[in-house]
């Protein structure tokens, strides 16, 4: 009952003409969507009036001498300087654009990330302490926020228009966006790809908090498990433990100190183990087969969801050189 209503709840900003705007990106974004109206309509306003004029001027019932016609040097000229003109306009234009998308989707350092899950027809939203939320983010204002998106149907996007932010979450694969909020509030949170029947009903709210406030949200919400804690459960729950400890006489790669290794492959590449690639070996073990050891691990796709994923992934994050070697034959870690 709670995910039904959650569904449908938007923040309550009324009309919005121009969304307002809660990030210092949003800003830029806007004055290049103003430049670009501006730049249309003045294209726009040229060749309108150059119609008018020459409709006007050279109509056939109008009397007067129409005067010697242009040389074939001073058109050229004239064309060539308009297409020139233009061309610099545009090479501007995408200059200015191109530096706006490196500066929001060039960014590798976050100060807090979150794992975004669509599914037809809600956001399932997991902070770093393992807090849970359905079709609401909460998110402290001036640090950088890194979303962690992916889908567990179709495709969906995470659309945030007072951020000026829309990422789209693909179904078997992890998509990343930065934004950087600068203003508090309550803000609308839409599905901004079709994604079946219900597509209207995929909305909630984003509440954009001082860091004080959001940690307080965090102590009184968070009921959730921690992400490392819970993969750690999943982990044997779903086997896992048997092979890659060691535990049946099947051999697998251990897995402590494996997030951010270059990893050596079975047909002599090389791989860097982050999270797309744990998630891989999870789902499509075939695909990227460690070095010296068989092809014989089951996909886990369709079994387990990508929260769960999220979890485990979080777990052998977690764990460091040697762990596995030091007197715990869980596999807990530290």
């Amino acid at each position: 009952m709670a995910e039904t209503e959650s569904a449908v709840v938007d923040a309550d900003i009324g009309f919005q003409l121009i969304p307002e705007q809660a990030s210092d990106y949003a800003a830029h974004i806007d004055y290049l969507y103003f430049a670009l109206l501006g730049l249309s309509g003045l294209l726009i306003t040229i060749l309108v009036g150059l119609i008018c004029v020459f409709a006007w001027r050279y109509h056939h019932d109008r009397p007067e001498r129409r005067g010697a016609p242009v040389s074939e040097r001073t058109s050229n000229r004239i064309e060539i300087a308009f297409a020139c003109a233009l061309a610099v306009l545009f090479a501007g234009t995408f200059y200015w654009a191109s530096n706006l998308y490196l500066t929001l989707y060039g960014q590798t350092h976050a100060d807090l990330t979150i794992n975004i899950v669509g599914k037809q027809w809600m956001w399932h939203v997991q902070h770093p302490d393992g807090t849970r939320e359905i079709n609401t983010l909460h998110a402290p204002i001036g640090e950088t926020i890194e979303l962690r998106l992916t889908s567990q149907d179709v495709i969906h996007s995470f659309s945030v228009p007072a951020l000026r932010f829309k990422r789209d979450a693909v179904p078997g694969m992890y998509t990343t966006a930065y934004f950087k909020a600068s203003k508090t509030g309550k803000f609308r949170l839409f599905c901004a790809e079709y994604c079946g029947q219900s597509h209207s009903r995929m909305r909630g709210r984003v509440v954009l908090m001082e860091p004080d406030a959001y940690q307080q949200w965090l102590a009184r919400n968070g009921a959730g498990e921690n992400p490392a804690v819970a993969g750690k459960a999943l982990f044997s729950s779903y086997g896992c433990s048997g092979c890659h400890l060691g535990k049946s006489s099947v051999r697998a790669p251990a897995l402590d100190g494996l997030y951010g290794r270059t990893v050596p492959l079975a047909n002599g590449s090389t791989i860097v183990a982050d999270e797309a690639y744990i998630r891989d070996s999870i789902v499509e073990p075939q695909k990227d087969v460690v070095a010296g050891y068989q092809p014989i691990m089951p996909s886990f796709a369709g079994q387990i969801s990508e929260s769960d994923i999220f979890d485990i992934i979080a777990y052998i994050k977690s764990l460091q050189p040697g762990d596995w070697e030091q007197g715990d034959p869980t596999g807990a870690g530290p």
